[in-house]
């Protein structure tokens, strides 16, 4: 978990300045406990690849050092190594003298991100199958009420809301027995958000995404790993087959 402060020391001189982002506050000032490098790179990394994951730069945006640094409130140092890491995982790329850029969306990398969610997702959902409890069915169920009766009224940012809050509780539900894997989900859920924000605003998509949470408590009801595991990665390819192209119009 990335902390709420990061302060680091700046020479010999003073200087300090905030930016709050996500609710994570960055200063970078002198202070009587200073942190070391390690943390300030470490956080700096983790701070930087979540605002890229959910994002908050746009497909093809240049990203300098200093833009970041000044964004971030650390030093450039930090910055550097961070973008080298994340180019690595494809996060950025390089854009010669000019640093680096935010990658353009493209069909295949939706693709991809899709079907890895699909594989993570079901086995997710295998693994709950035979020790989901009642109380946490019942939390579900409450869930798709309220997603349907937001439907009814055409409210499809609270469906929106209520269908993320139904993934959310399945990726926690996980979390405690399997961290690593919900560490993989909850990534590839931040990349595919980007996206499917865009499909729940047409109430064909809310519906066929509150019907497929229907089927996925049945399977999870009948304590069927291999349905639930079938189940969760229809619903998510379905999910991308009502989700709009990089670039093209909105799915209706």
């Amino acid at each position: 978990m990335l902390a709420k402060n990061l302060t680091t020391s700046v020479g010999s001189g003073r200087k300090s300045y905030a930016s709050n982002i996500f609710g994570y506050k960055i200063v970078d000032s002198l202070s009587a406990t200073p942190v070391r490098s390690r943390s300030v790179r470490e956080q700096t990394y983790r701070l930087l690849r979540r605002q890229l994951v959910t994002g908050q730069f746009r497909p093809g945006q240049r990203l300098t050092e200093q833009f970041l640094a000044g964004r971030l409130g650390v030093s450039r140092t930090p910055i550097r190594e961070a973008l080298h890491k994340l180019e690595l995982e494809g996060l950025v790329i390089a854009a010669g003298a000019r640093g680096f850029q935010v990658p353009d969306d493209s069909l295949e990398d939706m693709n991809e991100l899709f079907e890895i969610r699909a594989v993570l997702e079901g086995h997710a959902l295998a693994c709950l199958a035979a020790t989901i409890t009642a109380e946490a069915l019942d939390e579900l169920r409450a869930l798709v009420v309220q997603a349907e009766q937001a439907c009814g009224t055409e409210d499809l940012d609270r469906v929106f809301a209520l269908n993320t809050r139904f993934h959310d509780l399945l990726s926690g539900l996980i979390a405690g027995s399997r961290p690593r894997l919900h560490g993989l989900i909850e990534d590839m859920r931040h990349y595919v958000l980007r996206y499917r924000e865009n499909t729940l605003v047409h109430l064909g998509g809310a519906r066929r995404s509150i019907a497929g949470h229907k089927k996925i408590l049945l399977a999870l009801d009948l304590g069927d790993t291999q349905l639930c595991e079938r189940i969760m990665r229809a619903h998510v390819r379905e999910a991308r087959e009502d989700t709009p192209l990089p670039g093209g119009p909105a799915a209706r």
